[in-house]
C-alpha cells in the first residue's frame, strides 16, 4: 500500500498528502516533502525520500542517508535535500547584516557575507550545521569534526577529545562530548540512566558571565565568544536543556517544575535584540538546526526546549514568521499529555514573559490575515496551516491563565480585535456545520474572539431565528387565508403599569412561540408608539417590580450589594421563569438590564450552555462553588466558614455544631440536614472542610434548584443558540447588563446637535452641569435619555446621543429614548439650565393618560 497517492495529469503530477487528503500539484521536476495544507512531512518510503509523483524526473543515484547528509543550508543547489530547506532558505532572502548604530559591530573578518561564517568556532576554523540524514535526524561520517573552542583570555584553542572534559571560554563551561555528536566512535558515552541514551555536555555559563562576555566584547570589538555561545545553545534540544536545565541529569516531571532557569533564559533573551546582527540570524540558523532533529515520542526535555524556543522576541518580526510558524506547528502537534505539562508549566512563567508570548501570537496572527506587505511572506493558500497552529498554542496560554488564581492576565487580552472584521457567521457556520464545512474557525476558540464579536455572532443569528419565526406565522396566515398585518413580524405585549407583573406573566405565557420576534411593548391607556423607548421602560418597570425585597423572590445582601434566589418554597416558580425570559429578551433585543447578580448566577446559567434535548428531567443549573465564590454572594456568612477552617481550638468542643443548616424563612426557622444523618454527625476539625463545602452547595445549588431551574428554562427558552457556548460568564453579564463604566467625556465625544453647535453657550452650559453631576445622577440622565443606565458593552463611543434645540425657555427638557435624544431650550443661565434638567430628571417616569 503506498504511503501517499499521487497521480500523473499531463506534463505534471499530484501528490495527496495521508495527514490530511490534501491534494497539490507538483511541477515536471520537483519533490515536494511538507503538506502546504497541514504542514506535516509526506511519509517517506522505506528508503527514506519523500513518495515521488508518476512521472517525475528521477535525478542522481539513490545514497544512503548515513553517507549523504544534509548539506549546509546556505548552499541554493541542494535545496531539494531536506524536509525543512524551504525554512533554510530563507535566510538567503536575509541579504547582508546591517550594523547596530548603538553599538560596536563584528570586526571585517568576523562578518563574511556567507552564512557559514557566523559559526566561526574561534579556531579559524567553520563549524557546519550538523549534517541530517533523509530521516530528519544526526548523522556523522567518518570526516566529522570535533568542535574546538578558544578562550578569551588566550589566543590558543583548545581541540575537545570525545569522552573528555576541557575548560571552555570564560570558565564558563565544561563540555563532555555524546554519542549524539560521534555515533561511530568506539569511546561512545553511556546512556543516561535517568534520560535514555542522552548523555548531556555540561553547561556552566552564568549571567555574570555572560554579561562580562558581551562588555568585553563591546569593548574590543571580538563578538567570537558570544557568537559561539548563542550558536551552540540553541543548536539542539539537547543544548538548550544543558543550557537552561538547572540539573539536566535530574528528571522534573512534575506539573508544578520545569526545572528550566527562567532569570538565566530571560537574560539571555533581554540581551539578544542588541547583539549585532549576524549573532541574531546565527541564532535563528541553529534554531532551525533544532527543529529538523524533531522527533517522536517526545521527552520531557523537549517540552522544556519548546518552552525556551517559544520565549524568543526575535519572532515578534514578520521576517522570522516562516520559522516561528513551523515551531507552533511542532507545538500544537504534541499530545495531549505533553500539551497538559505545558499548560502547567506556562503558569510558573514571568508575567511579562507570559504577556510578550501572547502579543507576539496575536501579531503572528494578524500579520498572517491582513499581511502589510504580502510580499514577505508565502501565499496564504500554501500555508494555511499557520493560522491554526498559532490558535492552538494560544489555547494552550489560556488554559494556563483559566488555571491561575487569580488570573495572569485579563480575559480580554487574548480578544484579538482584528478578527472583528472577518465573516464572523461563515466561521459560526463552518463551526456548527463540520461536515458540510470542514475546516479551521476561530469559533472552535472563542477565547480569542472580543466580546463585541460575539455579540455580533449572537444578534445576527438570532435575527436569522426572528426572520425564520416572522416567516412561519406569515406562511399559517396565508394557510388559514387569513389577511397577513405588519403585528404579526413582533411580539406584541400590552400591559398594565398597576398590574405589570401579572399582566406580563400571562402575556408571555400565551405567546411562548412569538418570544423569538422582535419585541414590541404597548402601556395600555398611554399614547406612545413603541419605537425602543417603551421595550426599554418596561424592562425597567418590571425588573424593579421583581427586585423589591417584600415581593419575595430574591433576597438583598448589602455588604455584596447583590440579588439571590429566596429558598423559600412556593406554589408555583412561573415568576422565575419570567425573570429568565426577561434576561433572555434583553439580550436578544440588545437590551441592557440594571440588574445586580453575582458571578457564580451566570455560571450556573451556563451550566450546560444548551439545554439537553427532550430530557425535562436532566439537571441544569448546577455547578461547583468555592469559598471565594461564596463571598461574592453571602460575604458575612463565608466570612465565618472561613474562619471555622482556620480555628485553631477544638472544633467539635467549642462550637456543638452538627451536619445541619438553620433559615429563617418569613420568621419561621427551617432546620435541614447537609448529608443523611447529619443531626447525629458533629462538627470536628478533620470533617470541617466537608461542612464547608456542603453548606455552600446547600446555599448556592439544592435549597434554590426548583427555582433556578425555573430561571434556567426561561432564559433558555429565547436564547437556546449555541452561540452561548462560546461565551463566558461574565460576558453573559456584559451581554445582559451592558458596560458599568459611565465616562460622561466619552459621551461628549460622540454627541451630534440640530439646531445647535459645541461652541454654543447652552451647550457649554449642558456639559459643565453633567460633568459636575455625582454618579448617580449620571446614571439617572442617562436613564431619561436612553431609556437605561447602563451603557453598551464596547462603551460609550459605540452609543448614538443627539441634543435637539426647542424654543421656549419655560419648558422642561424632553426625551425621546427611542432614539438617545435629548430636547433641549435655550436657557440663558447655567443655573437656569440645571434647575430644569434636575426637575425633568426626578419626574420622567410614565407620561399619557391613565
Amino acid at each position: 500500500m503506498p504511503l501517499a497517492t499521487t497521480r500523473s495529469n499531463g506534463g505534471g503530477s499530484s501528490i495527496t498528502c495521508q495527514t490530511c487528503d490534501h491534494t497539490v500539484r507538483c511541477q515536471p521536476g520537483s519533490n515536494r516533502t511538507i503538506c502546504p495544507n497541514c504542514g506535516n512531512f509526506y511519509n517517506r518510503d522505506e528508503s527514506g525520500r519523500p513518495p515521488r509523483a508518476r512521472g517525475q524526473r528521477r535525478g542522481g543515484r539513490r545514497n544512503d542517508p548515513e553517507e549523504q547528509p544534509l548539506p549546509d543550508l546556505d548552499k541554493e543547489k541542494n535545496k531539494q535535500q531536506g524536509p525543512l530547506n524551504s525554512i533554510a532558505n530563507f535566510f538567503q532572502k536575509m541579504g547582508p547584516s546591517r550594523k547596530n548604530k548603538h553599538q560596536r559591530s563584528l570586526s571585517p573578518a568576523d562578518s563574511q557575507s556567507s552564512s557559514s561564517s557566523l559559526l566561526d568556532n574561534g579556531t579559524g576554523s567553520k563549524t557546519e550545521l550538523p549534517p541530517i540524514d533523509s530521516q530528519g535526524h544526526l548523522t556523522t561520517t567518518p570526516s566529522s569534526r570535533p568542535v574546538s573552542y578558544r578562550s578569551d583570555k588566550s589566543n590558543s584553542s583548545t581541540l575537545l577529545s570525545p569522552g573528555r572534559s576541557h575548560r571552555a571560554p570564560s570558565g564558563s563551561s565544561t563540555i563532555t562530548l555524546t554519542n549524539s555528536i560521534r555515533s561511530n566512535s568506539k569511546n561512545r558515552l553511556s546512556p543516561n540512566p535517568i534520560q535514555s541514551k542522552t548523555a548531556y555536555p555540561v553547561r556552566t555559563k552564568t549571567i555574570e558571565q555572560i554579561r562580562e562576555d558581551v562588555k568585553y566584547a563591546k569593548e574590543n570589538g571580538n563578538w567570537k565568544v558570544v557568537l559561539e555561545f548563542y550558536s551552540t545553545t540553541f543548536n539542539s534540544f539537547v543544548e538548550i536543556n544543558a543550557v537552561f536545565k538547572r540539573d539536566p541529569n535530574k528528571e522534573y516531571k512534575t506539573l508544578e517544575e520545569s526545572g528550566l532557569k527562567l532569570e538565566l533564559i530571560n537574560f539571555v533573551y533581554d540581551l539578544l535584540p542588541n547583539l549585532p546582527q549576524d549573532i541574531q540570524k546565527c541564532v535563528l540558523k541553529s534554531i532551525i538546526n533544532s527543529l529538523l532533529k524533531d522527533k517522536k515520542p517526545h521527552t520531557k526535555d523537549d517540552l522544556r526546549a519548546y518552552l525556551v524556543l517559544l520565549q524568543n522576541p526575535q519572532f515578534e518580526n514578520m521576517p522570522t514568521f516562516v520559522i516561528f510558524a513551523h515551531l507552533l506547528r511542532q507545538i500544537a502537534a504534541l499530545n495531549d499529555h505533553d500539551h497538559h505539562f505545558l499548560v502547567h508549566w506556562m503558569r510558573k512563567l514571568r508575567l511579562g514573559t507570559f504577556s510578550r508570548i501572547l502579543r507576539r501570537l496575536h501579531s503572528f496572527i494578524v500579520q498572517r490575515l491582513f499581511p502589510t506587505k504580502p510580499q514577505d511572506l508565502p501565499p496564504l493558500a500554501k500555508c494555511t496551516w499557520w493560522i491554526p497552529s498559532a490558535t492552538k498554542v494560544m489555547a494552550l496560554l489560556n488554559a494556563a491563565n483559566n488555571l491561575s488564581s487569580p488570573l495572569l492576565v485579563p480575559i480580554s487580552d487574548f480578544y484579538n480585535s482584528s478578527l472583528d472584521f472577518l465573516d464572523l457567521m461563515a466561521e459560526y457556520y463552518t463551526w456548527q456545520n463540520p461536515s458540510h464545512c470542514s475546516g479551521f474557525s476561530f469559533c472552535q476558540y472563542p477565547f480569542i474572539l472580543s466580546i463585541s464579536a460575539k455579540r455580533s455572532i449572537l444578534q445576527k443569528d438570532s435575527e436569522q431565528q426572528m426572520i425564520i419565526m416572522a416567516r412561519r406565522s406569515l406562511v399559517a396566515k396565508v394557510q388559514r387565508r387569513q389577511l397577513p398585518d405588519v403585528g404579526m413580524l413582533f411580539l406584541n405585549l400590552n400591559v398594565r403599569r398597576s398590574h405589570i407583573v401579572s399582566d406580563s406573566l400571562n402575556e408571555i405565557a400565551r405567546k411562548q412561540h412569538d418570544l423569538k420576534k422582535k419585541l414590541k411593548v404597548t402601556f395600555m391607556g398611554e399614547a406612545g408608539l413603541d419605537m425602543g423607548g417603551l421595550t426599554k421602560e418596561w424592562f425597567l418597570l418590571l425588573i424593579r417590580q421583581i427586585f423589591q425585597s417584600d415581593y419575595g423572590m430574591f433576597t438583598y445582601d448589602k455588604k455584596a450589594g447583590v440579588h439571590w434566589f429566596s429558598s423559600a418554597p412556593c406554589e408555583s416558580y412561573q415568576e422565575f421563569n419570567l425573570m429568565g425570559v426577561l434576561m433572555g429578551l434583553a439580550v436578544y433585543n440588545s437590551i441592557n438590564l440594571d440588574i445586580r447578580f453575582p458571578p457564580c448566577c451566570y455560571k450556573k446559567l451556563l451550566s450546560p450552555a444548551v439545554v439537553p434535548y427532550n430530557n425535562p428531567n436532566a439537571v441544569v443549573g448546577v455547578t461547583p462553588i468555592t469559598l471565594e465564590d461564596f463571598k461574592l454572594v453571602q460575604p458575612g456568612v463565608a466570612s465565618g466558614l472561613e474562619d471555622l477552617l482556620n480555628y485553631e481550638g477544638d472544633v467539635e468542643e467549642d462550637f456543638c455544631m452538627t451536619f445541619q443548616i438553620s433559615l429563617t424563612e418569613f420568621g419561621d426557622v427551617r432546620t435541614v440536614d447537609l448529608k443523611t444523618g447529619g443531626a447525629n454527625i458533629p462538627v470536628t476539625n478533620s470533617n470541617r472542610s466537608e461542612y464547608v463545602q456542603l453548606y455552600i452547595d446547600w446555599i448556592i445549588n439544592k435549597a434554590i434548584y426548583a427555582q433556578f431551574k425555573a430561571f434556567y428554562h426561561g432564559f433558555h427558552s429565547v436564547c437556546a443558540s449555541n452561540a452561548l457556548i462560546m461565551l463566558r460568564p461574565q460576558e453573559v453579564e456584559m451581554l445582559v447588563c451592558g458596560n458599568p463604566q459611565i465616562d460622561m467625556n466619552q459621551l461628549r465625544k460622540v454627541a451630534t446637535y440640530d439646531g445647535y453647535n459645541a461652541q454654543d453657550p447652552t451647550i457649554r452650559y449642558f456639559w459643565d452641569t453633567v460633568l459636575s453631576m455625582t454618579f448617580d445622577m449620571q446614571k439617572k440622565l442617562l436613564l431619561f435619555t436612553t431609556g437605561s443606565d447602563r451603557i453598551p458593552i464596547g462603551g460609550m463611543a459605540e452609543m448614538t446621543f443627539k441634543i435637539s434645540r426647542i424654543e421656549g425657555t419655560d419648558l422642561l427638557p424632553m426625551s425621546h429614548t427611542c432614539f438617545n435624544q435629548l430636547v433641549l431650550p435655550a436657557y440663558r443661565s447655567r443655573k437656569v439650565l440645571k434647575t430644569k434638567l434636575v426637575t425633568a430628571i426626578h419626574n420622567a417616569e410614565g407620561f399619557g393618560l391613565e
